[in-house]
């Protein structure tokens, strides 16, 4: 369950709450730099995105206390922000964030199902990174972040039905470049009903309980 930030940013707010402030920070971050990475795809860039949002969001904490949700309101500021970026530096050869390699699914007591699962989250995510780029930011920030369609609606300036419809896209995507793979790397000789089954499974697995 995501915190509630709201008592956090009311405190920053009116009682200029530095502590606060700091707990806030380290609670975002690191998503946001994620986020801000999907779009402008290097760290340092993002970095500084970042950086700058949340000093904005200091110093004007006092005009900002109307803020329902604040991570809505900084997801939004990031999007923003690295739009413009993208805008400015159109000319610029922008480098594809590197696969993070974060998924961890692995059955120790098999060390070959730990290695064929470690290959297959290696493939995941080699396959989600291949993936459009609103699909795949709506992937990582329903997957990563925790967001509702709403919250993530708000933030892309879509509709909930387009996110879901994204979503479902993206992961009908992802079953069908997992499945080659799977059957290759596995020998699986089940048909291609029970295999689209299993790796849809897989996919599942990881989408809704990492």
């Amino acid at each position: 369950m995501k915190p509630d930030l709201s008592p956090l940013w009311t405190k920053v707010c009116v009682e200029d709450d530095v502590k606060s402030f700091e707990v806030l920070y380290y609670l975002l971050f690191n998503r946001l730099i994620k986020f801000c990475i999907y779009y402008v795809g290097k760290k340092e860039v993002a970095e500084e995105i970042i950086s700058d949002i949340l000093v904005r969001c200091w110093e004007n904490r006092k005009a900002e206390t109307v803020i329902l949700n604040l991570e809505t309101y900084l997801f939004t500021a990031v999007r923003n922000q690295s739009l413009k970026y993208i805008k400015k530096h159109a000319h610029v050869h922008l480098v594809e964030i590197e696969p993070s390699n974060e998924f961890q699914f692995m059955d120790r007591a098999d060390p070959e199902k730990e290695l064929e699962n470690k290959e297959l989250h290696h493939k995941l995510d080699q396959a989600i990174d291949k993936l459009p780029q609103q699909a795949r930011i709506i992937f990582k920030l329903i997957k990563e972040s925790g967001m509702k369609y709403k919250e993530v609606a708000e933030i892309l300036e879509i509709s909930p039905r387009t996110v879901q419809t994204q979503l479902f896209r993206a992961i009908d995507k992802l079953r069908v470049s997992l499945k080659a793979y799977h059957q290759l790397y596995t020998h699986d000789t089940k048909t291609d009903n029970t295999l689209d089954l299993t790796v849809l499974i897989f996919i599942l697995h990881i989408f809704y309980f990492l």
